[in-house]
């Protein structure tokens, strides 16, 4: 997922929760609970990566041969109660990298946060038996507007979930209302963190034909850190319209973080982010500044978004620096014999003083290949002037589902 090119490609879990929150046909419902049990839809999903990774710090350059598999399993509907479930492994099959904290200790490499590990990423149950109403409760994937708060990382080979109750509504007219509370999250390092009393309101409206407007609210309390714990409260706004043969895109964004609960009184910090593009001929241009602010206590936080989809895909950014973040940014992207191409270009500044931060150019490739297969290149260079270091990643992947 990334802010130019909308993710296409949705696991059956999901699939199941848009087509119960548009009001579409329910799923047939099974006579019996063994026949419910018996008679679901499994899914399979195998990626294999390679990802390089040369840092000016040292380091030898980092190659990681990695696999990730993931096979669920979606039962039939009893009683208007379906469950899923799925299992994720991932192997390396060259390990010439470090895998972070806790991984595999080989810190003479740079970081590729694609650890060797196995777990229960998804099980949870679905009741869809009050009208217009869709209850989840278990560990499950969540992905709220474009993952900038709330996300499943899904880049990364171990995705993260959580263990969570979620209830969304669409009694209202072109609305969704979606809360849910979180009581921990299983993150890309397969780590379990506490976030107790957690709980994110997201309500949206697509009525005015030209945008979709959401206000939310992300109450987070980190049992282990409590200093950290924060609410963000904010507002998006995101939308297209036609302009003879051109398409308008834009969006406009603003948020403001505060302490929660334990959290140190000094996170008080803001958040703005604003895009506009044109899509003409198959052609997308967007241009964008986004604005992580400082504070007196560690800048505007994500701790729960898919990071990598923002600031650049070198990843130098995935906690803000103290001194808070401006990234502005152009994009490039279209079509090419089934092809699809990106090109972004960042510059990256400070919030608070004069540091010019640096610049990073990321380019992708990618194609679908039939129904079930798909295949990529990706490649990010951040030049560094005043924070961290030269840095450049390549990725090469191939994909299949069914």
């Amino acid at each position: 997922m990334n802010r130019f090119f909308p993710c296409s490609r949705l696991k059956p879990s999901l699939v199941f929760t848009l087509a119960a929150l548009a009001g579409l046909t329910a799923p047939a419902q099974a006579a019996s609970f063994t026949e419910a049990l018996t008679g679901g839809t499994p899914a399979l999903d195998v990626r294999v990566r390679y990802e390089n990774v040369d840092q000016d710090n040292g380091l030898d350059d980092a190659d990681a041969l990695t696999l990730r598999a993931r096979l669920g399993y979606t039962g039939g509907a009893y009683m208007n109660t379906s469950g899923f479930i799925e299992m994720e492994h991932t192997s390396a099959l060259v390990e010439d990298y470090n895998s972070g904290p806790g991984g595999n200790g080989r810190t003479q490499f740079p970081v590729v946060a694609d650890p060797e590990i196995t777990e229960l990423n998804q099980a949870f149950l679905s009741f869809t038996g009050l009208p217009g109403t869709l209850l989840k409760a278990g560990r499950q994937r969540i992905i709220l507007d474009n993952a900038r708060f709330v996300g499943n990382v899904g880049w990364r080979q171990n995705e993260q979930t959580y263990d969570a109750a979620l209830l969304s509504n669409t009694s209202l007219p072109d609305t969704v209302l979606t809360y849910a509370y979180l009581t921990s999250s299983k993150t890309i390092l397969g780590d379990d963190v506490d976030i107790t009393s957690t709980h994110l309101i997201n309500a949206s409206y697509k009525g005015l034909g030209f945008g979709t407007l959401t206000a939310y609210g992300y109450l987070i309390e980190f049992d282990d850190a409590p200093a950290t714990s924060q609410q963000t409260l904010g507002a998006r706004f995101d939308g297209s319209t036609g302009l003879g043969d051109v398409k308008l895109l834009y969006t406009l964004e603003l948020a403001q973080q505060s302490d929660y609960e334990d959290g140190n009184n000094g996170i008080d910090a803001d958040y703005r982010h604003f895009v506009l593009g044109a899509t003409f001929s198959g052609i997308t241009a967007t241009a964008g500044y986004e604005l992580l602010g400082a504070d007196d206590f560690s800048g505007f936080e994500t701790p729960l978004a898919t990071k990598h989809a923002f600031n650049g895909w070198a990843d130098i950014f995935l906690n803000t620096p103290v001194d808070g973040l401006e990234d502005t940014y152009i994009g490039l992207g279209g079509m090419l014999a089934g092809i699809k191409l990106l090109a972004v270009y960042h510059d990256f500044q400070a919030d608070k003083g004069n540091l010019d931060y640096g610049t990073e150019l990321d380019l992708l490739a990618a194609k679908k290949l039939g129904k079930n297969y798909s295949a990529g290149l990706k490649y990010a260079s951040y030049d560094a002037d005043d924070f961290a270091v030269d840095t450049d990643k390549f990725w090469v992947w191939g994909e299949a589902k069914f």
